[in-house]
């Protein structure tokens, strides 16, 4: 029989509540959590292996640990998880416009065997941009349309005024790169996307605040030598945080669940 697959997160905000239900519901088969680390010590409320102490945390054996924390979750402890023998798995992308952080990942993934993941979490057509980037890409444009409470408590508020806006309000035009690094919390789709594509500083985002969404929408369009392609979505946010559209901890769990299934789709 085979064993379940066991993964460990970091974080537990609305992405890791959802997974960690979908796993006790079986929805994803035979995988198990068999740790959580947290920033501050909190009641274990039922969560399997709860613990603030990354020493702790690392001691067990994951095949793969799932990053759902921010930013400096992936500083902090992205290569301890690839020492540790888990592949790692990141839902903070925007980390890697770091040069520096991205080249000691990878390093650490090559060095122990292992795999640094980039999921496609809450944006489509990765696999679409992937490919065209095999027989070269022109151009690409993300855009990423919130509605303003969605910017609340970022860079944005020194820009405009969230609260009295009418009509859309462009926050940023330029490369991902620096896009990413502005907003951590709201646009890490775009890292991935530039990531799967013609990269951080080709790849062109555009950031709005627009009062007149109650969604997330983002849109990509690219063209190359396969011909040219347009996507978009529309998602609802999650109650916990109106950053995070509802779709990305569905996607980490699609993912998860490839991890651990003998068949993958749309590899």
């Amino acid at each position: 029989m085979t064993p379940p697959y066991r993964i460990g997160l970091i974080g537990l905000g609305a992405i890791g509540r959802d997974l960690l239900t979908r796993i006790g519901d079986g929805a994803l088969g035979a995988v198990v959590c068999a740790g959580v680390l947290v920033r501050r010590p909190r009641e274990p409320d039922g969560v399997p292996g709860l613990t603030h102490d990354p020493d702790r945390f690392f001691a067990t054996a994951y095949d793969t640990v799932v990053e759902g924390a921010g930013h400096q979750a992936v500083r902090d402890h992205g290569e301890r998880a690839l020492r540790s023998g888990a592949n790692l798995m990141l839902t903070s992308v925007g980390a890697l416009t770091d040069d520096a952080l991205f080249d000691r990942l990878r390093a650490a993934a090559e060095r122990h065997g292992r795999r640094l993941i980039l999921p496609s979490a809450g944006i489509g057509a990765l696999d679409i941009l992937a490919a065209g980037a095999v027989g070269g890409l022109d151009r690409v444009t993300v855009t990423v349309r919130k509605d303003p409470l969605s910017w609340k408590g970022t860079a944005a508020e020194r820009l405009v005024d969230l609260d009295a806006l009418t009509e859309p309000a462009i926050l940023h035009d330029g490369p991902v790169r620096e896009g990413a690094r502005a907003y951590p919390q709201n646009v890490n789709i775009s890292a991935a996307a530039a990531l799967a594509g013609i990269g951080l500083d080709r790849t062109r985002l555009v950031i709005v605040a627009d009062p007149a969404i109650t969604v997330h929408v983002v849109e990509i369009e690219a063209e190359g030598t396969f011909g040219r392609f347009t996507f978009r979505e529309e998602v609802i946010p999650t109650d916990e945080n109106p950053k995070t559209g509802r779709l990305v901890a569905m996607a980490i769990a699609k993912t998860v669940q490839q991890m651990a299934s003998p068949v993958v789709i749309g590899a």
